[in-house]
């Protein structure tokens, strides 16, 4: 008898104490719907895991409960551009310039929006504003901006100058370098521009775009031995057929330079 009454105590206890621990869990889960702060930092894992809307509606829950958060409007400006919404990003990146005026990030990342959209005078206005600031610790991203945008329009001058200053900046920045060798191919340079996809490779031997564009310049330059080693590395990684397509083309070419 004695047992049973402990076995019922027992599970009386238990009880107990799963019903404070689910109290417990509710008054958490109501005081986390209530901070903008850890809606922020939901919206910014999905946001890392690739989950655009998820991140979008844990942003702008954050954003109801504190408006001011420039950081919130920022990774919401983003998360919109990841989704083509570019009209929502300028407003978001707008806001929280107007939140925080010191946000010099936020120009940076509003004039890749206008380049998006061939706004090409609104973009470099932006990128020159966040080149204004003493204190941003980025400045190779404006100046990598702004080279992007002169050799687009042809104005190479001055996209050669931007992207010197990006890696004067930080030497470590594969994609200058990869622009580098992109600006000089087309001035015509062309030991310079394969040393400069070299740089980049060099940097990040993963990334395809940087190993094809140095394959194909390495060709280009005469340098048919070494464009056939890095185009059959290259093959491999490449998922698109096109792609491999182009390559397996190169190196059928390759094979009867070689032979000659």
């Amino acid at each position: 008898m004695k047992e049973k009454k402990l076995q019922i105590l027992l599970i009386i206890l238990a009880l107990l104490s799963f019903t404070t621990c689910a109290s417990t869990q509710s008054k958490l889960d109501k005081a986390r719907e209530k901070d903008p702060l850890y809606q922020y930092n939901l919206g910014l894992f999905y946001l890392n895991n690739n989950n655009v809307d998820e991140a979008i509606k844990y942003f702008n829950k954050s954003l109801a409960l504190n408006p001011k958060n420039h950081l919130a409007w920022n990774a919401l400006g983003l998360a919109q551009s990841m989704k083509a919404n570019f009209e929502a990003s300028i407003q978001a990146f707008q806001k929280a310039l107007e939140a925080n005026p010191q946000f010099t990030e936020a120009h940076n990342n509003l004039g890749t929006i206008y380049f998006e959209l061939k706004q090409y005078d609104k973009a470099e206005a932006e990128y020159r504003k966040a080149l204004l600031d003493p204190n941003y610790t980025s400045k190779e991203l404006p100046y990598y901006n702004l080279a992007r945008l002169y050799f687009v329009q042809d104005r190479l001058d001055e996209a050669y100058e931007n992207i010197q200053k990006a890696i004067q900046t930080k030497n470590r920045f594969a994609m200058a370098h990869n622009l580098r060798g992109l600006i000089l191919e087309k001035i015509g340079n062309m030991e310079e521009a394969v040393a400069s996809f070299e740089q980049a490779v060099k940097i990040v031997p993963d990334d395809p775009t940087f190993l094809f564009n140095l394959a194909k310049a390495q060709f280009d330059n005469g340098e048919y031995l070494k464009a056939k080693e890095n185009f059959e590395k290259l093959l491999p990684k490449l998922v698109s057929q096109t792609d491999r397509d182009t390559v397996k083309n190169y190196l059928e070419e390759l094979k009867k330079l070689i032979k000659q």
